[in-house]
């Protein structure tokens, strides 16, 4: 079977994919023996599309589940997707929106429909995405939270935390989102910087003998201030304490209250208090046990409690506030001020601060178990860095919001009896009230914060609360693999119901992803235009180079930066790949099937040196794949394909290739067997390219029980002997370094790729002939030698490279002229000396360091550090020509 000229990795990636699914490889069984590995995968959003955070997050995990599956391990990778309450309601409010209606108007239960019909169109949008990057989940597996078995989960949970008195209802301060028209956690605000305004406004003292001057950025919430608070130290206040204010455009009196945590330093000094619009002015209140006033609607419109301005939009309320301050003469100044206000993350809507009622979780005792989990190694953290940020947030955690006013989502299972109002809360929906024995009962209308089913996920989706064999044999996992950014969301989450209710965590190790930037290391957004589609990625490079350049670039604690260079690269590896395949198979056109097994003491020492450094490869990248370092891993391979195996031994293979006899078997058998391995070794990372190249050679191969695709097949093993003594490796990395600064020299003194060179060693910190002998001839051959003479006759034309162990020359073609060579070199010096001057004068300079943005030092420090590598180069290379630099 020939390989065509080319890869075409579309055709490869549909195809092969599907075969692999129809075959059931990636299917688990709880039966099968085998040390278990088990990863559930960060469920996408339904609504989403794959982005580059998807993308470098299933790369990654693909690479070490399909490494486990192949090193016999019972592998289970569960794929599935979040219902996002918000997220998905507003994307259909939008649809309805298009047709001139809204949700109200169809009423929940045909709403609800909608949102159903909706899923079943664009809900497996993403995962179908996700199996085009090639990632090897049990996709019969396929959990959505909203499913009945994970219904039930969350349903059991909330019963059980109520019954243990952790989940309770209360009247607090949440954040509200007026567009989405629910509560939102803290977690789901994002808060931006805007240059707003501070309105100076007089509060007249109820005795007429003065006014205090508040600072407010919200003149509006004024209509709902129940005092004014100054400190109880500050000296420009403490004849106020105690007194009554008049509050400006309302009948209302106000006293002025002392607590320590006012900042005197801000605006006036003196604040006013809001406790049903303000989570500061909320705690004041609790302490001073002040009134609390909401004077805004659910919409953002305000209230009742707002007078004359009933019905006006904050925004509009605002501006007719401090009109009406104007035009009283109580509007002292307006300053510009630049504070945070608090976002959707959903909508982008600005959240307000609103007193309501709703569900809480208590969360203190099972964020310190979580903390003590992690503490005692139960879980480790990769990086471990992100241990403290994990630490820090349980630390300090807040009671959790879990309700939603929402319509799609996990209904609460609390129901109340509309003639005696007691509260029931159930796993069924009670059919009579046990209090009065009523029959009219009513559930509550709010829904679960999606995270709630969430923070069950590595349970619900392996069947818990049955003990399934699924669950018995899969749970805990053994990794999460997961962005930074949903720590709190989510991995606290799931760690402490996880502890809650099995009295495990849910997984063994959680690998925290960088964070994907662009070439110019600025974060990737849709405003900046910068967003870089993974799909155009693939269609353009093709999925295998996209996984490959995504792992090379994972290391852990650093961002990724990526540029389209890299993912050329990684498609120029795979070309490299599939021409060594090539140059491979033409060699064994006449060759049996499968090839003879050869006797590994009897090949020569190129053929023992690459099965050498393949055991140290195969060494190395599993080690890598363990430690979770998967760009050392990528980096290991990548230096082992391209230069070792291509560069190398391919070359060196060309010689016994066309020799005949026992040396063409030998270089025939290492080819096919290294390249065996590499494939296996390579499959995880690039599994297309692999498996289109690993069905041709696989006829060659002379192994029991042999697989017959890769991803069943066994990963590599190292030798449990080095085919090589400790003497032959030493003249082989000789070979390489020698081969290499002689390369170095020819390009130095112009000789042309075809020409060939006579070379020389000298002083030689080795065997002497002994050594040179066992490698003479592949440095001849690598290096396109006429020669190479050990101890040479002095010869003024030949120039030397400096090794740690020889001086390795080439002498220089007929008609060099060295003057001209060294006068080029002294231009091309002090060019590098003229912009490393410049570069290190700016990173020197503090204006520069304190005014620069962080992407721009980086980027000058980078260029620095290049200016002085190629200023070492030149230097080297003025002194082989024989002068000092």
């Amino acid at each position: 079977m020939d390989l065509p000229k080319t890869f075409d990795s579309k055709s490869a990636e549909e195809r092969w994919f599907q075969h692999w699914i129809d075959l059931g490889y990636f299917k688990a069984d709880p039966a099968r023996p085998g040390k278990v590995f088990s990863v559930v995968i960060p469920p996408p959003n339904v609504t989403g599309q794959l982005h580059l955070g998807h993308a470098l997050n299933v790369s990654l995990q693909d690479i070490i589940v399909r490494t486990r599956r192949m090193q016999g391990y019972n592998t289970l990778w569960l794929p599935g997707t979040d219902h996002a309450g918000i997220a998905t309601q507003n994307a259909v409010e939008k649809d309805l929106a298009k047709e001139g209606k809204g949700r109200h108007q169809l009423g929940r239960d045909a709403f609800v429909d909608r949102v159903w019909e909706w899923r079943e169109t664009y809900g497996d949008r993403i995962l179908n995405q996700l199996r085009r990057l090639g990632a090897s989940c049990d996709w019969s597996r396929e959990r959505f939270t909203l499913d009945a078995g994970l219904s039930q989960a969350v349903t059991k949970v909330f019963v059980d935390l109520y019954d243990k008195k952790l989940i309770y209802r209360a009247m607090r301060l949440i954040n509200w989102c007026p567009r989405c028209e629910t509560a939102l956690s803290d977690l789901e605000v994002d808060h931006k910087d805007v240059t707003g305004s501070l309105w100076y406004i007089r509060y007249p003292l109820a005795d007429g003998t003065g006014a205090i001057t508040i600072a407010t950025t919200r003149p509006e919430t004024m209509l709902g201030d129940t005092a004014v608070a100054v400190n109880p130290d500050d000296e420009r206040y403490k004849s106020y304490v105690g007194k009554m204010l008049r509050l400006p455009l309302t009948t209302r009196e106000i006293k002025v209250i002392a607590d320590a945590a006012i900042d005197r330093e801000f605006g006036t000094g003196a604040l006013k208090v809001t406790p049903a619009h303000d989570p500061v002015d909320f705690d004041l209140g609790q302490r001073h046990n002040l009134e609390q006033i909401s004077i805004l609607d659910n919409t953002a419109h305000i209230n009742q409690n707002g007078g004359a301005y009933r019905g006006l939009s904050r925004e509009d309320a605002r501006k007719q506030v401090v009109k009406d301050l104007e035009l009283a003469g109580l509007l002292e100044k307006i300053e510009p001020h630049k504070h945070a206000v608090g976002v959707c993350s959903r909508c982008d809507s600005v959240v307000e601060p609103m007193l309501s009622e709703q569900w809480f979780l208590s969360m203190r005792a099972m964020a310190d178990r979580a903390i003590e989990a992690v503490r005692k190694g139960d879980t480790t953290f990769h990086p471990k860095r992100w241990e403290n940020v994990f630490f820090n947030w349980l630390e300090n955690i807040h009671d959790w919001c879990i309700s939603r006013q929402l319509w799609w989502g996990h209904r609460i299972p609390a129901y109340r009896c509309v003639r005696c109002d007691h509260l029931i809360v159930a796993v069924e929906r009670p059919s009579r009230c046990p209090e009065c024995d009523g029959s009219d009962i009513v559930q509550d209308n709010d829904v679960l914060d999606t995270w709630f089913s969430s923070g069950l996920w590595p349970m619900s989706t392996l069947g818990w609360p049955e003990y399934t064999p699924d669950f018995e044999r899969y749970y805990p996992t053994s990794l999460l693999l997961t962005g930074f950014d949903i720590i709190f969301f989510w991995v606290a989450r799931m760690m402490m119901f996880g502890l809650e209710f099995t009295g495990k965590v849910p997984f063994k190790d959680v690998y925290i992803t960088p964070l994907v930037r662009d070439k110019d290391g600025k974060k990737m957004s849709k405003t900046k235009g910068n967003v870089v589609d993974p799909l155009d990625l693939m269609n353009r490079y093709g999925a295998d180079a996209v996984r490959f350049t995504l792992a090379q670039l994972a290391a852990q604690g650093r961002d990724v930066i990526l540029s389209h260079d890299r993912f050329a690269a990684s498609r120029a590896f795979a070309n490299k790949i599939w021409n060594a395949a090539r140059f491979v198979m033409m060699n064994l056109e006449d060759a049996p099937q499968p090839l003879p097994r050869v006797e590994v003491a009897k090949l020569g020492l190129a053929e023992r040196w690459i099965l050498s450094r393949l055991d140290d490869t195969i060494r190395e990248v599993s080690q890598s794949i363990d430690a979770y370092e998967f760009n050392v891993a990528a980096m290991k391979l990548y230096q082992f394909i391209w230069h070792e195996f291509c560069d190398w031994y391919i070359e060196l293979s060309k010689e016994p290739l066309k020799a005949g006899g026992e040396r063409q078997s030998g270089a025939r058998w290492i080819l096919i067997n290294v390249f065996d391995k590499m494939l296996r070794l390579l499959h995880p990372f690039m599994p297309f390219v692999s498996e289109e190249i690993w069905q041709v050679i696989r006829p060659y191969l002379d192994e029991p029980n042999l697989a017959q695709h890769l991803p069943i097949a066994k990963y590599p093993e190292p030798s449990p002997t080095n085919p090589l003594s400790d003497a032959e490796e030493l003249a082989m990395n000789h070979c390489i370094e020698a081969t290499e600064a002689i390369n170095s020299l020819r390009s130095l003194l112009g000789w042309q790729p075809g020409q060939r060179s006579r070379a020389s060693i000298k002083r030689a910190r080795i065997e002497g002939r002994e050594e040179l002998g066992l490698w003479r001839p592949y440095a001849i051959t690598l290096a396109k030698l006429e020669s190479l003479d050990y101890d040479p006759a002095p010869n003024a034309r030949v120039v030397f490279s400096q090794l740690a162990w020889a001086d390795v020359g080439v002498e220089a073609p007929e008609g060099y002229d060295f003057d001209v060579a060294k006068q080029k070199l002294r231009k091309d010096l002090a060019e590098v000396e003229k912009h490393a001057t410049q570069h290190a004068a700016r990173l020197d300079d503090p204006k520069f360091m304190s005014k620069a943005d962080p992407t721009t030092v980086a980027e000058a420090g980078e260029r620095l550090i290049q200016l002085k590598k190629e200023h070492r180069m030149l230097t080297e290379q003025l002194q082989q020509l024989g002068e000092s630099a």
